[in-house]
């Protein structure tokens, strides 16, 4: 798969998540072996006014890279400038939002919204494509529902537009995150259009992934909240796609020891204050499996700082280290 000056052969992706997949987590998931990471979605309309929040979001280390930085909004007026502003950060692709389902973007004409309108979609990303020299990349789902799928027609309108590649939540709009997701349609696309095309949805472990490359033969898959549970599953399914065999599974001393390093980079980052209001997001899902999981879940509640977050993850090790 290329995607401008990106050459990745059956890649593993990131998927770009709100209040996810800010700069810690991202260093954490590119260390454990994602191909290419993607921020949170950005608001065109507060990027071009100003708003600090948003910029930074855009932020991110050269140890990220390939990086993606993906926005969103439903006009090209608006649209066309935010692609300008973010291209000066310097990622090396920007991704328009064109799948988001929740209610107060989609209701408004952005994310999933503009599946409702193709003809504005179109003109949104042609006006992003031609707002920067950066490969534009979109993200969308099959369809608003099961009665309007267009997926092959929103591919060809993608790749008429410039469009350097298409990820494909194979989900409608009305789904959100549950329900069946069908990747009959990504034959389908394949046949119609050039590009490559990246799968989105339960992609959950590495035989999930192995089994959507062999039924689709999609050029990527992204991987969302299953890298919540455990980030190293970029490491685990890239090592199952290259041997057919899978790594030991993760122990609860190598979780608290991921849950350390993005405590670290949290700090770094974000400061200690974010860093503590970072950890309590993550930790639960991460020590999900763990003996005594409940009670590690409560210390690191009741911690209000990171030097006792530390200390709590220190203690956890030592019980976890081997004899002898």
């Amino acid at each position: 798969m290329r995607i401008g000056n990106i050459q990745i052969e059956r890649g593993v992706l990131l998927a770009p998540m709100e209040d996810v997949t800010d700069l810690p987590f991202r260093v954490l998931c590119k260390r454990q072996g994602a191909d290419l990471v993607y921020t949170e979605f950005v608001n065109a309309r507060e990027l071009i006014h100003g708003n600090p929040r948003m910029r930074r979001k855009l932020l991110f280390l050269e140890e990220e890279r390939p990086v993606g930085i993906q926005i969103y909004g439903g006009e090209p007026d608006e649209m066309a400038p935010a692609a300008r502003v973010a291209a000066t950060f310097g990622p090396d692709l920007l991704d328009i939002n064109c799948g988001c389902w929740v209610k107060d973007i989609a209701g408004r004409g952005a994310g999933a919204g503009l599946l409702r309108d193709l003809s504005r979609m179109q003109e949104l990303i042609a006006a992003v494509v031609a707002a920067t020299s950066l490969p534009v990349t979109v993200k969308t789902r099959l369809g608003w529902d099961a009665g309007s799928i267009r997926i092959v027609d929103v591919a060809r309108m993608c790749e008429a537009s410039g469009v350097a590649a298409l990820t494909v939540h194979c989900r409608t709009r009305d789904q959100g995150h549950a329900g069946a997701v069908n990747y009959d349609w990504i034959p389908r696309i394949k046949e119609a259009v050039d590009l490559p095309i990246i799968v989105n949805g339960d992609v959950a472990s590495p035989e999930d992934a192995a089994r959507v490359f062999d039924l689709t033969q999609c050029d990527a898959v992204m991987i969302g909240r299953a890298a919540l549970r455990n980030p190293r599953i970029f490491r685990e399914t890239k090592h199952y796609l290259a041997t057919g065999n899978r790594l030991p599974p993760l122990e609860p001393a190598e979780r608290l020891q991921l849950l350390r390093e993005h405590l670290d980079l949290a700090v770094k980052h974000l400061g200690e204050k974010e860093a503590v209001a970072e950890l309590r997001r993550h930790y639960a899902t991460l020590l999900i499996g763990m003996r005594d999981v409940q009670a590690i879940r409560d210390e690191l509640r009741r911690a209000a700082d990171p030097g006792t977050i530390l200390e709590q993850i220190g203690r956890r090790l030592d019980l976890f280290a081997p004899a002898g």
